[in-house]
């Protein structure tokens, strides 16, 4: 299985952006599928997680400005960001909950005051 996450950049605060989690070698409508994130010098934190029975939770940082969401059929994971400040700025992971887990390789969002 491998996961590829696309989308980061840099973005001034109030912008938005959308990441994208792209699963190879494994479908994912079975599993739940979530997004971390990891900011410099910080331990890798829960941002938001989509369970294949079709519900949502977030971490209360990110509650009402980041949106997960799925396509079972292509195999993609989203994750819109709305309102991005500051703090926002890190490494994001995907990861499929499956197993002992899978991650993808990190996408970096950088957020400008």
């Amino acid at each position: 299985v491998q996961l590829q996450a696309s989308g980061g950049g840099l973005v001034q605060a109030g912008g938005s952006l959308r990441l994208s989690c792209a699963a190879s070698g494994s479908i994912i409508s079975t599993y739940d599928m979530g997004w971390y994130r990891q900011a410099p010098g910080k331990q890798r934190d829960f941002v938001a997680r989509s369970t294949s029975t079709g519900n949502t939770n977030y971490a209360d940082s990110v509650k009402g400005r980041f949106t997960i969401s799925r396509d079972n059929a292509k195999r993609v994971v989203y994750l819109q960001m709305d309102s991005l400040a500051p703090e926002d700025t890190a490494v994001y992971y995907c990861r499929m909950y499956r197993g002992l887990g899978y991650w993808g390789q990190g996408t970096l969002v950088t957020v400008s005051s």
